[in-house]
Formats: C-alpha cells, sequence, structure tokens
C-alpha cells in the first residue's frame, strides 16, 4: 500500500515479489520506506523496506501497470461448492481446539475479524492425515470496502499469505501450530490479473507442487463466482521441524 499510493494515477499493481527477512513483533511499529525505480510509459517500479528498531525485517519490489486490453486466456476454476454450504473458518477452529482441549486460542477465534473465510475441506482441518497437497476456500470482506482498486489489492495480497503453507503441510500429517514444527514464510509473489472486488465471494485455491530441504513451495490461484481468474500467488516457506534446526 505504501508503494501504491506513490505511483501515477491511473496505475494498478499487476506483481510483486517480497522476502521476509526477519521476524516482525506486531507490537511496535514498522517503518516503511518506498523507492522509486523508475516511471515508464506504461509501465512504474516501486521498491521497498520494512524496517522495525533499525533492523530490515522484508524487501519488496512491486510493478505497475496502466490498465490496457490484450490477449486473454486463464486456467479453470476447479469444482467447488457454493460458499453458503461451507463452514465458517472461525467454527472449524474453534471445533478443533474443543476437540483437543485447549482453550488457548478461544479468545482470539472469537474476535471480530475483516474477513469471511469458509472453507471447502473442513475434514483437512479437523483431522490430521495425509491428504492431497490442495485446498480451497472462499473469502470476502466482511463489511463493505470502498471503492478503491488499490485497497482491494492490498487486501487481496493480505489474505494471499492464508493457509499457503498450511497446504504444504497436508500430505505430513502435522498442523502448523504443532509445537515441534518450525513454520514461516520466507518470500512471497503475487499477480494481478483483473479488476478486484473483496465485497464479493472469490474462491482461493491453492496447491503445494513441492516440499524438500526443510521447505515447500505452494501455488495458490483466485477466481470469482463467476469463473474468471483474478490472481494468481506463490510462497516458498520454512517447514521443518524443530530439532532439526540450527
Amino acid at each position: 500500500m505504501a508503494a501504491s499510493y506513490t505511483t501515477p494515477a491511473g496505475r494498478l499493481a499487476h506483481s510483486l515479489h517480497a522476502y521476509f527477512v526477519r521476524p516482525a513483533d506486531a507490537s511496535k511499529p514498522i517503518e516503511y520506506a518506498v523507492e522509486v525505480i523508475r516511471d515508464g510509459g506504461s509501465f512504474s517500479v516501486r521498491r521497498v523496506t520494512a524496517s522495525q528498531e533499525g533492523k530490515f525485517i522484508f524487501t519488496l519490489s512491486c510493478s505497475y501497470q496502466t490498465v490496457e486490453s490484450g490477449f486473454e486466456h486463464q486456467m479453470v476454476m476447479p469444482a467447488a461448492p457454493p460458499p453458503e454450504d461451507c463452514p465458517l473458518e472461525q467454527e472449524v477452529q474453534l471445533a478443533l481446539f474443543k476437540k483437543l482441549g485447549t482453550g488457548v486460542w478461544d479468545e482470539r477465534l472469537k474476535r471480530e475479524r475483516p474477513l469471511e473465510i469458509r472453507l471447502v475441506y473442513p475434514e483437512r482441518q479437523l483431522e490430521l492425515g495425509h491428504y492431497e497437497p490442495k485446498t480451497m476456500y472462499w473469502i470476502r470482506a466482511n463489511g463493505l470496502m470502498p471503492d478503491d482498486q488499490r485497497l482491494h489489492q492490498g487486501m487481496l495480497a493480505y489474505v494471499s499469505d492464508f493457509y499457503l503453507m498450511t497446504t504444504a503441510l497436508l500430505p505430513h500429517s502435522r498442523w502448523h501450530f504443532d509445537p515441534q514444527m518450525q513454520m514461516a514464510s520466507l518470500d512471497h509473489a503475487q499477480w494481478f490479473h483483473r479488476p478486484i472486488d473483496m465485497n464479493e465471494w472469490l474462491l482461493y485455491v491453492s496447491e503445494s507442487t513441492a516440499a524438500q530441504s526443510g521447505r515447500g513451495l505452494v501455488h495458490g490461484a483466485f477466481f470469482n463466482r463467476k469463473g474468471r481468474l483474478i490472481a494468481s500467488a506463490a510462497q516458498e516457506g520454512l517447514m521443518r521441524l524443530k530439532e532439526k534446526s540450527e
């Protein structure tokens, strides 16, 4: 968002590439510095660094383009039940922690959230197993967002991190909150294909294509209810047992 508000009018993000350098502390301020790399005839490039207490914690490169028409094709949206037939994320998570006999997360899960999420495969959240590394969920804003494409892109970039590394764990019968697991996002990339409306339901499909060397790779795709591909994402993250960490 810091980068988006420095670009010429009429240019929207089409891609971003980010690296998470150090852990952040949500209770302390984060400073974002935007560097103007180039404003060309139809593209603009920005570099952003985030720092906390004088140390770099994050770096991002983001490219923007003037809206234009061109050739079109896309992958096919997979079949999924409508969001109205899928359970709320909070309901599934509360059932899980109740089953596990822990109340540590109860208050956090009951808080009002900025997003409404409905899970297509709730059983994969409730029971450990060796599942196919693929998941889907419906998502939209919990409330009405203003008509500003930059805000909708920012919200989509925020939610694109959800469940990606959890997807990579599905074949391995582990939960991401397992105290024996060390999980962290390493890098994240996203591409915006079409206008975004976070006030309407979007289907987020994620699939892990590989895991090795203590890292997992996951690809994601956002579709609207008409089946149009809105955005794509990819993330590599750390996923290893703590006893094997250095």
